[in-house]
């Protein structure tokens, strides 16, 4: 049986109507017969939404691709002119057919396209110049479209998973560091609790003079200190440990809402792409069927009448029919999931630096209030300083004889 291969392109004129040709043929295949109803059908989903996606992705703030521009939908929007997105199946479905074969190709447009987890790619072999959509920004919806392979076993992680999965330490990770603020905390009002006790103490009490008042104050000065712990645990409380603490409550809820959704949209596209495969091969056997009875026909092997091949010819046109239906449900369909994924990969991507600079500014917080405090405390500490600078033992030497002297005449020699 010669093998042949079929390249149906679909063309849209001004009006929309849709025609098959046929390319490396040793003979002129009939073409499929297109219902007026087909021909409507077909032309409202053949802007393969991009109007949709370039909303989306406006919104989201991305840049445009600044590759030659693809034929646009009559009422697309003229920013589209240079956007072609990588994973789409445009222009023309090319499908190989073995004739002789029973199983159908698994890979459509060999040349120019591959899929891997039901995900198009272009071939590496034949991928045009694609740009990024943020370029020199490193953003998270140019990186993680392809899927990784686990680590931990023989599957395969999706990119957004990975995504998700740093969004999720990183709500982790805040969680202990307030913690570990916590902890100071308790540290601080420990520590000012034992300064404020051991303020209290007696030993020495009786110390005089100038050295009695230096001493004095060094015991006023831990009560002093104790309050200024005090209230650093208290700011400490409110405007660091709190803040880390109430800082996206429903973050990991809403992460889970976005993991399902994503989720959805890929099971939607792995339905949509056994489909195809489905309708492929479906298509591959009328065909088939097709040109066996157009060969038995020319070659007088068969009764078979031109009802018959007229009958084959309409199953292979309906196969055909189906098979660019499931095509374009399924573009729909990555298209959806294209789009949700640039626009949720930019709100976690937003997620983070809000979630990295609110932690980076209440830390420069913890600072700026330790700062203070040992400020405070050398607040207490100076009337300390100045009271030692004034320690005089002579000074206080003549004071206490002052006060406590009994006499100044001295003994003398007993006279007989």
């Amino acid at each position: 049986m010669a093998w042949m291969r079929v390249v149906i392109f679909l063309h849209f004129s001004q009006e929309g109507i849709c025609s098959f040709g046929d390319c490396e043929t040793g003979r002129r295949i009939r073409s499929l017969e297109w219902s007026p109803l087909h021909r409507e059908r077909r032309a409202r989903p053949s802007s393969f939404h991009l109007a949709g996606r370039a909303t989306c992705l406006l919104k989201a703030g991305v840049t445009m691709s600044t590759r030659p521009p693809m034929r646009p939908p009559g009422n697309a929007p003229a920013l589209l002119l240079g956007f072609q997105p990588a994973l789409a199946l445009t222009g023309a479905l090319c499908l190989q057919q073995n004739l002789g074969s029973s199983s159908p190709s698994k890979k459509q447009s060999k040349e120019n396209t591959m899929t891997i987890n039901c995900v198009t790619f272009p071939h590496p072999d034949t991928m045009p110049e694609q740009q990024l959509l943020k370029p020199t920004e490193w953003s998270y919806c140019d990186y993680f479209w392809a899927d990784k392979k686990d680590p931990q076993g023989n599957g395969t992680v999706a990119g957004f998973e990975l995504l998700l999965q740093k969004q999720l330490k990183g709500k982790q990770m805040q969680k202990e560091m307030s913690e570990f603020i916590r902890e100071r905390i308790k540290i601080e009002e420990e520590y000012a609790k034992n300064l404020a006790k051991l303020s209290q103490n007696s030993l020495a009490a009786q110390e005089e003079g100038s050295l009695g008042e230096a001493w004095a104050q060094v015991k006023k000065s831990l009560a002093d200190e104790a309050e200024v712990h005090l209230k650093f645990s208290a700011k400490l409380h409110s405007e660091v440990e709190k803040p880390l603490m109430n800082f996206r409550e429903n973050f990991k809820k809403d992460m889970k809402k976005c993991d399902h959704h994503i989720a959805d949209l890929r099971k939607q596209l792995a339905s949509r792409y056994a489909s195809v495969e489905k309708a492929r091969k479906a298509l591959t056997e009328r065909q088939r069927d097709l040109e066996m009875k157009t060969q038995q026909l020319e070659i007088k092997l068969s009764n078979k009448t031109e009802e018959d091949i007229k009958k084959a010819r309409r199953k292979s046109t309906q196969a055909g029919d189906d098979l660019m239906r499931c095509v374009d449900l399924y573009n729909q369909a990555q298209s959806k999931w294209f789009e949700e994924m640039v626009t949720t990969t930019l709100e976690l991507e937003r997620l983070e630096v809000e979630r990295v600079e609110m932690i980076r500014q209440h830390l420069c917080q913890y600072t700026q209030l330790r700062h203070e405090t040992d400020m405070f405390n050398q607040s207490t500490v100076e009337p300390v300083d100045q009271l030692l600078r004034k320690v005089d033992p002579a000074k206080d030497r003549e004071l206490w004889v002052r006060e406590h002297k009994t006499g100044n005449i001295r003994p003398v020699d007993m006279e007989i």
